[in-house]
This record gives C-alpha cells, sequence and structure tokens, in this order.
C-alpha cells in the first residue's frame, strides 16, 4: 500500500510539475511576443492594443495562481528539493531544458535558483516600501497622480511638437531648389587642383620686348647724358640747374614765416664782480 501511495504520489507531482511548465511557457511566449511587438510597432502600435496584451498576461498569471492554489494539485511545499550533485562542468541537458538561460549547475547557481525567501535586505526594502505606501491616505495620492498625469501629458505635447517641426524642417529643406551644378564643381576643382582644361597664353613674336628690359637702357642713356654734360663744361664749371654731380637740383620753396623775431644782446655775468 504504501509503495502505491508513493507511486500515486510521484505522478501527481508529475502531472502538476508539466502543468506547471507549460502555464509558464504561455506566459513566457506572450512576454516575448509583447516585448517583439514594442520594439518592430512602437510608431503603429495603439493603446487600447497595449491593453489586450496585459489583459491576457494577467489571464495567464492568474490561470497559474488557480493551479498552484487548486486542492487537485499536489501541495509542492510538502516536499524538500535538494540537489544532490553540483558540477563546475557545463551541462547540455540543463541548458537544453532552460534554453540557454542555465548553463552550469554550481554552487554560485544553486543558492539564487532554489532560494526559498528572499535576502534580508531586500525583504527589509520591501517593508520598507509598503509600509511608505500604505501611510499615504486616498486624496494625496490621487493629488500625485494628477501631477504625474499633467508632466506625462506636457511631455507627450512638447515630443509630439518637436517631431513635427522636425518632419516640416526636412521636408522644406527637400523641397528647395537647387543652386549649384555638381559637374561645374568638379570642373572647378580638377582644374584647380590638376590645372585641368587650362590653355596657357603666348606672347606673339611681333610684340616688342618687354616693359622690364627698357629699364636698363633708360638708365644707361641717363648716366650717358651726365657724362658728356661732365665732359663738356670746363673744370670749375658749375651750373646753377644742376650739383657737383651733374644731377638736377630740387629747389623747396620755403613759406614766408609772418614770426616776428627781436634779437637783443645779452650781457655776461661773472661771479666775482670787480
Amino acid at each position: 500500500m504504501a509503495f502505491r501511495k508513493h507511486q500515486r504520489e510521484e505522478k501527481q507531482i508529475d502531472a502538476t510539475v508539466e502543468a506547471l511548465i507549460q502555464r509558464v511557457t504561455d506566459v513566457k511566449n506572450s512576454i516575448s511576443s509583447f516585448i517583439a511587438k514594442l520594439e518592430s510597432e512602437y510608431e503603429t502600435i495603439s493603446w487600447p492594443s497595449v491593453l489586450d496584451n496585459f489583459a491576457l498576461l494577467s489571464g495567464q498569471i492568474s490561470s497559474l495562481n488557480r493551479l498552484l492554489k487548486n486542492e487537485k494539485t499536489s501541495v509542492l511545499r510538502n516536499h524538500v528539493l535538494i540537489p544532490l550533485v553540483l558540477a563546475v562542468d557545463r551541462d547540455t541537458e540543463l541548458e537544453k531544458l532552460t534554453e540557454r538561460r542555465v548553463l552550469f549547475f554550481n554552487h554560485e547557481v544553486v543558492p539564487n535558483y532554489l532560494r526559498t525567501k528572499c535576502e534580508p535586505a531586500a525583504e527589509e526594502k520591501l517593508h520598507t516600501y509598503l509600509t511608505r505606501a500604505n501611510s499615504i491616505g486616498p486624496d494625496p495620492l490621487q493629488k500625485q497622480i494628477n501631477t504625474m498625469n499633467k508632466v506625462s501629458a506636457s511631455m507627450c505635447e512638447m515630443i509630439k511638437s518637436h517631431r513635427e517641426s522636425t518632419e516640416n524642417e526636412s521636408n522644406q529643406k527637400s523641397q528647395l531648389q537647387q543652386t549649384s551644378s555638381p559637374t561645374d564643381t568638379a570642373t572647378l576643382i580638377a582644374a584647380v587642383t590638376a590645372g585641368k582644361n587650362l590653355r596657357s597664353l603666348r606672347r606673339p613674336e611681333s610684340a616688342g620686348p618687354p616693359t622690364g628690359s627698357m629699364q636698363p637702357q633708360q638708365s644707361q642713356m641717363g648716366q650717358g647724358m651726365a657724362d658728356q654734360r661732365q665732359t663738356h663744361n670746363p673744370p670749375g664749371y658749375y651750373h646753377p640747374g644742376y650739383n657737383y654731380r651733374g644731377a638736377p637740383n630740387i629747389q623747396m620753396n620755403k613759406a614766408p614765416s609772418n614770426i616776428k623775431t627781436t634779437i637783443k644782446s645779452g650781457t655776461t655775468y661773472h661771479p666775482y664782480n670787480r
């Protein structure tokens, strides 16, 4: 009798575990699909659709809780789960069962996955938050909710207006007429950098010598005239229009001064009067 009872309990535990795995898998798939929808359809998703997904998740979690509270379900808390073997190596079977979430069953993983109670620090924080939430009355809580809704609405309006202005600016920039030619720009760049399509201008042979070549001849002619004046004039002759070197004198006319000066003879002063 005891053996049959033990077998019946084992079958009941297996059925309960399979049902729990099925419910948890449904919840996991719903959460994954909802996250994928938020990432891919964040521009077109509507608020009623989000509420429908939340309602689906809430219903699945409620079904999981009802399964755990059912009288026919084996009371799992009466059974103790003890890890018999801990391995540092990678467990492929565990990796397959957990969908690559748990790769090792070692001393670091077991306390986190087989914990039945929260850590003391986490329990203290949770107790503090619950006490603070229960201490707030309904009226202050409603005021905080209204304030939060106003802030959220204003932020949504700011984001929406900024988005519209950005879209309008982009549309205006796309509608502007083009004021430059890419072909002409490329031609100018090639001409400046590589000298492409530029022609060199050559001076015709019939033209006279350049302007710079006349300067030495003019200087030689001026020197010859000065030498000629020096050779034809006798020694000691001075021309009023030229200086002693033969160069023309340039006279500067002085402006008449209107200041009258009076010169007085100064008396000498001797320190020893006789």
